[in-house]
């Protein structure tokens, strides 16, 4: 059977989309989607999107790892998955869809640039050498000073399987401040088991985690990722962080078509 894919980034974390409308996908099948997501013996991708029918909004988000398996939200992916469907003429320049974290709003601007909705963020652990909190998925952030030279796999992947998560595991982000209101940022992500070139939702944690620290006071924050740049605002109401935006690129790379 062939199917069509779309190629998409965002700040260099890349996807592999299809258009799952027609429920023609295997979404069950893990050594597919793995495959399918391999540099080498694949198309290559971070991970694996699906774009299904919603009935309460404009369309429904399914998202896989590169390891083959259904995972928690994905900013970046989340940002592709909108300028994505308004490739389908699903939407014009803003729209609504269901994720697995629950709705998010976006928005499409001229320039190529997304400004998604994140959820709602109630708690931020604070511990004496990282912070942890959930932006759609779970992530660890600590500062460090030479992050140029830092050990992004090895270290991410010891805290990542350590005994502070479980099975279930942490993404891993790692911090630098530049500026008052301005970071740079390297992450580990489960599921790809190694650092990406960004991560939306770790992006998100890290500006709120910053903020959190009193290292920052800003609610706008500018993040440097090593595939480009991200913006991530936010309103604090009390301890809770709500108004959350991700923005950013999100770029078509190419079409084709694979047979399974």
């Amino acid at each position: 059977m062939k199917f069509t894919f779309y190629k998409y980034e965002g700040t260099g974390n890349d996807f592999i989309f299809i258009d799952n409308r027609q429920e023609n996908f295997p979404k069950t099948d893990v050594k597919l989607i793995e495959k399918l997501c391999d540099r080498r013996f694949g198309i290559g991708a971070d991970g694996l999107i699906l774009l299904e029918n919603d009935i309460e909004t404009d369309f429904r988000m399914v998202y896989y790892n590169s390891d083959g398996n259904q995972s928690s939200m994905c900013g970046n992916g989340g940002r592709c998955i909108v300028a994505f469907a308004k490739s389908l003429n699903l939407i014009n320049d803003q729209t609504t869809f269901l994720a697995t974290d629950g709705l998010h709003k976006a928005y499409v601007f001229e320039n190529g640039i997304i400004s998604l909705g994140m959820k709602d963020v109630d708690t931020v652990k604070i511990e004496s050498d990282y912070v942890f909190l959930n932006t759609g998925s779970p992530h660890h952030v600590m500062l460090v000073n030479d992050l140029d030279n830092y050990d992004v796999k090895s270290i991410g992947a010891a805290i990542r399987y350590s005994d502070l998560y479980g099975k279930a595991g942490s993404n891993v982000n790692f911090v630098k401040q530049l500026s008052e209101d301005h970071f740079r940022l390297r992450t580990y992500e489960r599921g790809v088991e190694d650092e990406t070139y960004s991560c939306g939702t770790g992006a998100t944690a890290a500006a709120i985690a910053m903020n959190a620290l009193g290292k920052t006071n800003s609610n706008h924050i500018k993040l440097d990722v090593e595939g480009g740049k991200l913006e991530v605002s936010f309103i604090k109401e009390g301890s809770t962080y709500t108004n959350v935006f991700l923005k950013g690129p999100a770029t078509f790379v190419f079409e084709g078509e694979i047979e399974w």
